[in-house]
This record gives C-alpha cells, structure tokens and sequence, in this order.
C-alpha cells in the first residue's frame, strides 16, 4: 500500500503528536489516581513509569508479528487505546470505590495502554515508509513523539486536571483517540467493507465515550456518596489532591484524596488540644501566630478566641481547601467565619518554601498539615523543616505540631519527636483520643524552658472539650504507645515516610 505525500503531512504525522500526548496523559491519570489511593507517590510514579515503559517496549517487539492489513491493524489498536485509555480513570475510580481490586486493575490497565502505545508507533512508521525516506521518516515520527510527549507533561498538571479533572481527561483524550481513528479510515484506500467496519466501530466507541463523559459527574457523584456514606456538598481536583466535603443533618466532614481530616463530631476535641495548650505553653500573650496547613480555618477559629493574638498568618498550599471554607456557607459556619476573620491573612503557597524565603518571625506556630504518607508531604516533618521553623520562632517561641497517632502509627510518631529534638528544639509529646480517629498524637516545640502546661490562658466554659484538669492526662502514655527508638527524618532519606506506610498499613491488613 502506497500513501501520497499530500496526505502524509500534516493530518498523519499530527496523529503522532496524538497518540503520543494521550499515551502520556494515560501514563499520568494512573500515576495520579495510584498517588492518591495508595499513597507514597514516589514509589507508584516509579512502578507506573516502569511498567508503561516496559509495556511500550513488548509492544515495539510484536509489532513485527502484524504483516498484513496494516492500516486495519492501526485503525484497530487506535480503536483499542481510545476504549482502554478513555475508560481507564473512571475503571479504577469504580473499583477503588466498591472493591479491593484497585491494584491488580492499575497495573493491568499500564501493562495493556502501554502494550497498544508501543504497537501504534511502529505501525505507523511502516505506513508511511513509502511517502518518506527512512531517516527523515524516523526523525519526524520521534520528534512529534516526543512534543506530544512535552505537551502532555506541561498540560495535564496546568490545565487538563484543574480543569476537567481526572475523569474528564481520561474521557476526552479517549475521544481524541476515536477521533484520529476515524480520520485514518478517511485518509487511506480501503476496502468499502472494511472502511465501514471500522468507521462502525469509531462511531459506536465516541458514542460510548461522548455519553459516559456526559453523564460522569454524575455518575461520580453517587460512586463518591456511596463510597463516603453522605451526600457531597463540595468536590473538587486541585493540581495538589482530591477535595471532598460531605453533608449529613448531623455531620460534615473533610477528606482529601479519600483520607478523612475531620468530622463535625469531633474535631472540636482535636483543634482545641491542637492550639490551647501551646498557647498556655507560651507562657505569655501571643501576638502573632502561624498556621502551617490547616486550611480549613479549624485552628484559626481556636486562635482567634484570644483578643492578644493581633496577626495570624496561615501558609497552606492548596486554595481550593481555603477557597471553600471561606466561602461554602456549612464550613463558614463550622470555622466561625475564621478565614474572613481581618486578623487572618492567607498565603496559597508551599510552607517549607515560605519558611526558607521570609524573614518574618512569630510568637506560635501550629503546624496542622495531613500525616505523612508520602515524599511531598513527608519533607514538611523533616529535620531541615524543623531548623526553618525554629529560625522563625527565636528563643521563646513555641510551635506545636500535628505528629499521627501513637496507637496506629507508634514507630512514626516518635520520629517526629525524635526529628524536632534534632533540630534544636525541646519538645514535649501528647495525645488525645478523637472517635473519628482514635488516639492521635501531638508535639509541643519550644526552648529550653519548655514544659507541659498546667493551666489554659483561656475560659475553659468556652471550650467544648478541653479543660485545666485534663491537661496532665494528655502528656501521659500508657506503656504500648510510649517512646520507642525512632530515626530522625533526613531530607535525603525521609525514613518516617515508610515507616508510617508500614505502620498504617499493617492496621488496615
């Protein structure tokens, strides 16, 4: 089969560009939702990277096995990635939601998209060996490739995801796929019949993908309430996670990437422990205060029940977790309209990043940021966090940390501690039991003269939980839960990343 030049360029070598963008776009959407579900995105890139490339590879190798029929061959594998691609990322949202076979799926559908990416190329390069000479054949093909290759890699994080969101992407570039295919049945001679086979099959796969990228929110929607057990009031993919507020009577509650941060229930017990006994540890009146995460305005809301504290800076790096609870009236009314607070002053950006750049120094920080359970998060509870943090602080100032559970995760929670005495501080361990979570565990940071507070510098009768006679309880540790040998978090390591992995994990085998 011969193909004209006219034809070659632009509409066929643009397919490269395509083929290539989509491969990689697939490539990301598993990195991401394998992130998110299974934590430590470090490990599930590397695997999911592998794999692909891996599968790429097997697919180069069976190319030289299709002899004739090449186009149909195209038009069908082409036809393959669109259903396979298109559908992966609402696949595996189903089953992460209703099974435990997201893992075998994840990697099945990297081996297969993969294996299909790796076929096309080799297929296409031989339909055109005769429009083309060889070496200028190769080096436009791997030259589109690899632009598509960049188009994706600066797309999907700026725009493709913000967006539309993980589910969208996959459908659209499943479309897009359709789409070259149906075109390619256009721009080579066929056969009536085989031409009208496949454009059949190319209808009924962009109707498949069309209606299902139609109706995905909504089907997103009741996977998610089933899945989360209360009607969503708030969803959002950020460039950073997954954003979910669910609604009950009763009850509202904060999950990022499916893991909750809290419930309306409860977490009066957590963000008061979290911020009054730092500030009675203080010593003194505080003026101005940090809040390293805790974007939901919880802690701010403790934090501004003192008339001293004249400046709150809170430093989180996700706006679409601050956005909604200044905005969503349900989370305004939880946090007591703290983040629209004129005290409160917000800052969208990375904290470790803040705190190397500012000069600016405080009397308390809270840092409140999600447990670390993978390398972007983890470098915030490392040794070199813990030396900017105490730079910001000066001698008399006090930090207080949020450090996992002592129950769930005891090996992790020591680390922490054992991290910020390495990094100059004295610290002061505690913990209380919050239903939702169990038994979750604290870190007070100070100078030299740091010790456990006995009394609030608060009313106690304005507190729901917390009160001066409890405050002893909460430095105590029974026996399974006290001090073990613990590393310390090194930027270069971070240990407490896999240990916290293990940890939890063994609690949920």
């Amino acid at each position: 089969m011969t193909v004209s030049r006219r034809l070659v360029h632009p509409a066929l070598l643009g397919s490269v560009v395509v083929i290539a963008t989509s491969g990689l776009v697939y490539e990301l959407l598993t990195g991401t939702l394998a992130s998110y579900v299974l934590g430590d995105s470090v490990t599930q890139f590397s695997l999911v990277i592998g794999l692909y490339l891996f599968a790429m590879g097997i697919g180069s190798y069976l190319s030289q096995y299709v002899e004739n029929r090449l186009l149909e061959r195209f038009v069908e594998v082409e036809l393959a990635i669109a259903l396979v691609g298109g559908l992966s990322a609402p696949m595996l949202f189903k089953v992460y939601t209703s099974s435990g076979a997201f893992r075998p799926l994840l990697y099945s559908l990297v081996l297969l998209i993969g294996t299909l990416v790796g076929l096309e190329i080799p297929l296409l390069i031989r339909l055109l060996k005769f429009s083309l000479d060889l070496k200028e054949l190769v080096a436009r093909v791997l030259t589109l490739d690899y632009i598509g290759a960049l188009a994706a890699s600066l797309l999907f994080p700026t725009l493709l995801l913000p967006k539309l969101g993980l589910h969208q992407t996959s459908l659209f570039f499943g479309l897009l796929n359709a789409a070259v295919a149906l075109i390619s049945t256009f721009l080579f001679p066929l056969e009536r019949p085989v031409a009208a086979r496949l454009r059949g099959y190319c209808v009924v796969i962009l109707v498949v993908l069309g209606g299902a990228m139609a109706f995905m929110t909504r089907i997103v929607d009741r996977s998610e309430a089933i899945y989360f057990g209360a009607p969503i009031i708030y969803a959002e993919h950020s460039p950073y996670q997954r954003v979910v507020i669910t609604q009950t009577p009763n009850t509202t509650r904060l999950f990022l990437n499916g893991n909750l941060q809290f419930s309306s229930d409860d977490e009066h017990r957590y963000h008061e422990v979290l911020v009054h006994p730092a500030v009675a540890a203080l010593g003194r009146d505080p003026k101005t205060v940090i809040i390293l995460g805790g974007g939901d305005g919880l802690a701010a809301r403790e934090l501004l029940r003192y008339p001293s504290i004249e400046r709150i800076l809170l430093v989180d790096l996700d706006a679409a977790v601050t956005e909604a609870f200044k905005k969503l009236p349900i989370a305004v009314k939880l946090n007591e309209s703290a983040l629209n607070n004129p005290r409160v002053e917000i800052r969208n950006t990375d904290a470790f990043t803040f705190l190397g750049e500012t000069t600016e120094s405080f009397d308390l920080a809270v840092v409140d940021f999600p447990d670390p359970s993978n390398y972007a998060v983890g470098k915030l509870f490392t040794d070199a966090f813990f030396h900017l943090l105490r730079q910001r602080l000066g001698m008399r100032g006090v930090a207080v940390v949020q450090a996992t559970s002592p129950q769930f995760a005891r090996t992790a929670f020591w680390s922490i501690v054992t991290t910020i005495e390495a990094s100059g501080f004295h610290a002061a361990p505690f913990h209380v039991y919050v239903p939702s979570f169990g038994d979750w565990g604290f870190v007070l940071a100070g100078g030299e003269g740091l010790a456990p507070p006995s009394s609030l510098r608060i009313d106690s009768k304005s507190l729901r939980y917390l009160d001066a006679g409890g405050l002893p309880e909460l430095f105590r540790f029974a026996r399974d839960i006290g001090r073990v040998e613990a590393p310390v978090n090194r930027l270069n390591d971070q240990k407490l990343v896999g240990i916290y992995t293990e940890e939890w994990g063994s609690w949920s085998r």
